[in-house]
């Protein structure tokens, strides 16, 4: 890692000396541009033909004729196309090598406000595209304000944290915003701005309100904008919010069609909202079109896009008791060697999808023995990810009373916290610390030791309560509040059951285990009518025909009138 990350640096100030001999010029060397090495090639689209990204609207000083490829590269950018966005601006870049906004175009492809940090590749490469857009002289202020303001991210990238040089771009585009307050691309990038810089740990949501009431402001009079209609689906991304984003979330696919990205987006919001059959469409139109993106630009296997849409596809078939079509996707992950890139959220499908499938049926066994996928990824740089198969498999081996085996588990979660915590990433480690609190209450309540596996049940759920889910994720595995009234349950405290599980239903409506466990706790309680009501919003929600989950049957039986075996 540093021998690359001495190679960019090495790179940056080699462009740095090429830009300043040419200054006077005004136009960068073909040496200094060729040093950025740029994405080529025609952006690859997959579904309706001609491009069809949406229109942005963004107004620049290069030449007239560019402006169209220009706001078709803005649009891919606000659709997370960014490898397909760099092409673009790369193309104006080798046309009008003067563009100072192309160079800003390559630079924000590379940031991605919402996702992972740079690579050191690409910050690398953000990095020498953004000194070339600073030091090309023909530019107007407002350029120079967005070019700035963008560099801000990209000072000392090596050295100071991500979170700080994301405040540093928010506070940057909240002048630009102000300095051009009728400018729309500035305000939509201010929101994008808002969104990347928000704190998980603020629960009232102050960034993303913000973000979503100018986007919504917005919208009034560009109902179509595909950075518009996207954003305001990032801003309300939240249980509390998700309603809001509704109307966006059921239009942004035909706004964007060519895009993957914009097809999956949706379900996000139909997620927050319970809506399994809405996701399941949604992403099984982002699975088919990352398909074709990968036969169409060739790629070495599967491209990461698809595996974040079967993750999201995986939750909703699960919640939806389609055993059958869930597990065929784990079985289809199995068959995969090579995605590319490996990055992330590769690595969390990779481990999400079969902690879901085997945890959510309660497979206890199978949980236990899970093993690490053997695709391309480097493990060792995803400790969060990789922790979630080491979560499943303790809770498998305390339920079939393994404690050893589990205490071995644990140790390797207590391992992945520890390195989260060297590396400052206090958000996954959070994560990761729920984990482990949440494996020790089940292994103390198999020994029996109820009293103190209640406790650390509760501080589990307290602090995850505490936090918002990452945007990579439909859904913690298991919520830990729904895992607390699980064990409420187990240890006949059916009433306190109940609260926990409505509490979890809050923040993850129509989950089907969150739905049958309070049902479950109502019919222990002897509220037969308000166990009725969740079985029939069990049913409604877990509609897979033939399905085989004995949820169901034990729902079937209680509104028949029969009584239950009762878990």
């Amino acid at each position: 890692m540093k021998r690359m990350l001495f190679r960019c640096l090495w790179a940056v100030a080699l462009v740095g000396g090429l830009v300043s001999c040419r200054e006077k010029s005004g136009t960068p060397s073909a040496a200094a541009i060729r040093a950025i090495n740029l994405n080529r090639g025609a952006p690859i689209t997959c579904g309706i033909p001609n491009q069809k990204f949406g229109f942005s609207g963004f107004s620049t000083s290069c030449p007239a004729s560019r402006k169209e490829a220009f706001n078709t590269a803005v649009s891919l950018l606000h659709s997370f196309e960014y490898e397909e966005a760099e092409k673009a601006f790369a193309a104006l870049i080798d046309q009008e090598p003067g563009c100072a906004m192309a160079y800003w175009g390559v630079a924000m492809a590379n940031y991605h406000p919402l996702w992972a940090p740079p690579t050191p590749t690409e910050l690398a490469k953000g990095t020498q595209a953004i000194t070339i857009a600073q030091r090309i002289p023909q530019k107007t202020p407002r350029e120079t304000a967005y070019i700035n303001a963008l560099a801000q991210f990209y000072q000392d990238g090596t050295t100071t944290p991500h979170a700080v040089r994301c405040a540093r771009f928010e506070q940057a585009m909240a002048t630009l915003h102000a300095t051009y307050p009728t400018d729309k691309e500035a305000a939509i990038f201010y929101a994008l701005a808002l969104n990347g810089a928000a704190d998980p740990a603020d629960k009232l949501f102050r960034r993303q309100r913000k973000a979503g009431a100018m986007l919504m402001a917005l919208s009034l009079d560009a109902p179509n904008h595909p950075g518009i209609i996207h954003y305001i689906i990032h801003s309300y991304d939240y249980p509390e919010l998700a309603a809001l984003a509704l109307p966006a979330a059921k239009k942004y696919a035909a706004i964007a069609p060519s895009s993957a990205h914009a097809q999956h987006m949706p379900s996000h919001i139909f997620v927050r909202l319970g809506l399994w059959a809405e996701c399941v469409a949604s992403n099984l139109d982002a699975a088919a079109s990352a398909r074709c993106y990968a036969e169409s630009s060739g790629l070495k296997g599967h491209w990461d896009e698809e595996l974040h849409a079967l993750d999201y596809l995986t939750y909703a078939y699960l919640q939806q008791a389609d055993n059958q079509r869930a597990k065929a996707q784990w079985q289809y992950l199995q068959t995969m060697r090579e995605v590319q890139p490996a990055n992330f959220k590769v690595a969390y499908a990779f481990a999400a999808i079969p902690a879901r499938y085997v945890l959510e049926n309660k497979l206890w066994t199978q949980a236990a023995h899970l093993k690490i996928p053997t695709a391309n990824v480097a493990w060792h740089q995803f400790p969060w990810q990789k922790s979630m198969l080491h979560f499943a498999r303790a809770l498998g081996y305390a339920h079939i009373r393994q404690p050893d085996s589990a205490q071995q588990e644990l140790r390797q979660l207590q391992a992945y916290q520890d390195t989260l915590m060297r590396q400052q990433d206090q958000y996954k480690a959070t994560q990761v610390a729920i984990q482990l609190k949440t494996a020790q209450a089940w292994l103390l309540a198999a020994q029996g030791k109820p009293q103190e596996a209640l406790q650390l049940m509760r501080q589990a759920a307290d602090t995850e309560d505490g936090t918002q889910k990452h945007a990579v994720t439909p859904s913690e595995v298991l919520p830990a509040r729904e895992l607390l009234g699980d064990l409420l349950l187990q240890l006949n405290q059916p009433q306190q059951a109940l609260a926990a599980y409505e509490t979890s239903l809050v923040q993850h409506p129509n989950r089907l285990n969150g739905l049958y466990g309070a049902a479950t706790a109502a019919a222990q309680t002897g509220n037969a009518a308000q166990a009725q009501r969740y079985y029939q919003r069990l049913l409604a929600s877990a509609d897979a025909p033939r399905s085989t989950r004995p949820e169901l049957a034990v729902a079937r039986r209680f509104l028949a009138g029969q009584q239950p075996r009762l878990q």
